[in-house]
């Protein structure tokens, strides 16, 4: 039987080339995109690469509260059972950006929201982990999360904002949430976070182009990602790795503050109280 896996932003660069890797290996792919137009050409290039591929397209914005809430039930009639929920979309706007909440938009967006959507999918995950054994939560991190603060003042904007940090503090606050998420998960659930090294993406649409060139030049393709993505959503390889940290272009360091519990659990119920919703209990 295959696999249904979300993946959010799946319409371009590394969630597109995630959803035609897992497509490839016969999953069944849902593409949880802002913009329906690139996620419907999305689809068809994904079935024109893998003919007879299940993919299926829904709108989410991770910038608005309401949009999650309206998108996992929406999901949860159409895909009652969810094997694999790939945390992919981000932002990384060079212009402070706010998301519907008041939030400084990588904060908001790239953390808060798939904090929020991994919670409200939790049903669809347990369902696919009591047939199987086996459902996953896949998070993009980033090697940047070493030089990451977590730092509350700044959660509904900076005085002074500078894109790289707020990224940082994004990327952290990704890991650690995975890192929190393998002591609070139900049986058969499993969380894992990756670098998925310096892609060429269009994460860097916004750079100046005589830097965009000179950065390109260390920036490997978004297969090399997709590869790795894929391997943490279905291979058994990482069964039992629940709360590992992956990299698809080493080194793999991880900040001594992300494996902080302390921390980790302080980050979790701030996130709690601001999305308004139940956390999970320590098990």
């Amino acid at each position: 039987m295959s696999k249904t896996v979300v993946v959010t932003g799946g319409n371009s660069g590394i969630g597109l080339a995630s959803a035609h890797e897992l497509a490839s290996r016969g999953a069944k792919v849902v593409l949880a995109c802002r913009n329906q137009t690139k996620a419907e050409a999305a689809r068809d290039e994904i079935v024109g690469r893998t003919p007879g591929a299940d993919v299926d397209i829904m709108s989410v914005d991770l910038s608005s509260f309401e949009h999650i809430h309206r998108f996992a039930a929406d999901l949860a009639q159409q895909h009652p059972k969810v094997d694999v929920l790939v945390n992919n979309a981000g932002a990384v706007p060079q212009k402070q950006q706010y998301t519907e909440e008041g939030f400084e938009l990588q904060f908001g967006a790239n953390y808060l929201g798939a904090f929020l959507l991994t919670h409200l999918v939790l049903p669809q995950l347990e369902a696919a982990a009591a047939d199987t054994g086996d459902a996953r939560i896949i998070h993009l991190s980033s090697i940047a999360h070493n030089v990451g603060r977590i730092d509350p003042s700044t959660f509904r904007g900076r005085k002074r904002y500078i894109s790289f940090n707020a990224y940082t503090q994004s990327k952290l606050a990704n890991l650690m949430f995975s890192n929190t998420l393998a002591r609070r998960l139900p049986d058969g659930i499993s969380t894992y976070a990756l670098h998925p090294g310096g892609v060429d993406s269009e994460i860097w649409r916004e750079l100046p182009s005589l830097v965009y060139r000179v950065i390109k030049l260390g920036l490997i393709s978004p297969e090399k990602a997709a590869k790795l993505i894929a391997d943490l959503s279905l291979s058994s390889e990482y069964l039992g790795k629940s709360g590992s940290f992956h990299t698809a272009q080493p080194p793999t360091p991880v900040s001594r503050t992300a494996r902080d519990e302390a921390k980790q659990d302080d980050l979790y119920n701030r996130s709690v109280a601001l999305t308004g919703i139940e956390g999970l209990p320590i098990r």
